[in-house]
């Protein structure tokens, strides 16, 4: 995908008489710099809730972007969490394959960085601390859903097309956070054993889950390049994106009310 990088100041949308602003903005997790990228609408005033999206396995570019204004637009503080790292932005299927599995097989290390994230949204001085839910895709999905293991204070997490499985000694034991899947109901990534092993995993931690299938998707549902060939195990489907984003939209309402 093409990367898309702006300024802090560039106005990127209007909103009625309101402006969302976004732009990157850089922050750490211990010695390691981080970029994200943050939007709002100016024209409101007052602290209000915030959404962290976390990015699919080949890091931030136009997509969550996109993800981050549409949610400002709904008057949300949006911010995309950066895992990977400053400038460690992958280039190729190996590229992603090798930075997403880092992290995915050093659950401490994503859960550091998962948590660097949120520190940083809950210090900025729009946003009501107490109102947060972590949103993620593929790759992200699987992260927000370690902000729940991880008893992470987030009103909610919600993993569209995510890998649902725990790491090794790090499986939840109690689960505070609202939780809705997306998912693909024909997702060859993410098996039924592994829908099944993650449902009774939660459910004995005591989570609140809306688990959502999508009949006919597959990975990467709601991501217009992945392309329309759902025999390739990742396709765009246009009819779960619209109806998993409603989804989202009505569990942002409803947790944060």
């Amino acid at each position: 995908m093409r990367k898309i990088f702006i300024s802090f100041l560039a106005v990127v949308a209007a909103v009625g008489q309101a402006q969302v602003i976004a732009g990157e903005k850089d922050y750490m997790a211990g010695d390691t710099k981080l970029q994200g990228y943050l939007a709002y609408d100016s024209g409101k005033t007052g602290k209000r809730p915030a959404v962290i999206i976390v990015h699919d396995w080949n890091s931030i570019d136009a997509y969550e972007q996109g993800r981050a204004v549409q949610l400002a637009k709904l008057g949300y503080v949006a911010f995309c969490a950066d895992i990977y790292g400053k400038d460690v932005r992958p280039k190729t299927r190996q590229e992603n394959a090798a930075q997403a599995g880092k992290y995915k097989g050093d659950r401490k290390l994503f859960r550091e960085r998962l948590q660097a994230a949120l520190d940083f949204v809950k210090q900025d001085p729009n946003v009501d601390p107490n109102k947060i839910v972590a949103i993620g895709y593929c790759f992200g999905g699987t992260g927000v859903l370690e902000m729940a293991r991880a008893q992470m204070p987030v009103a909610g997490v919600v993993s569209f097309h995510g890998g649902l499985d725990a790491g090794s000694g790090f499986e939840a034991s109690s689960v505070s956070a609202k939780v809705l899947i997306c998912h693909g109901a024909d997702d060859p990534a993410v098996p039924p054993a592994q829908v099944d092993a993650f449902m009774a995993e939660f459910k004995k931690a005591g989570a609140s889950i809306d688990f959502v299938a999508y009949p006919g998707a597959v990975h990467s549902f709601t991501e217009p390049n992945a392309g329309n060939d759902p025999s390739r195990g990742s396709a765009y489907n246009k009819e779960a994106d619209e109806a998993s984003w409603k989804k989202l939209v009505e569990f942002l309402k409803a947790t944060f009310a």
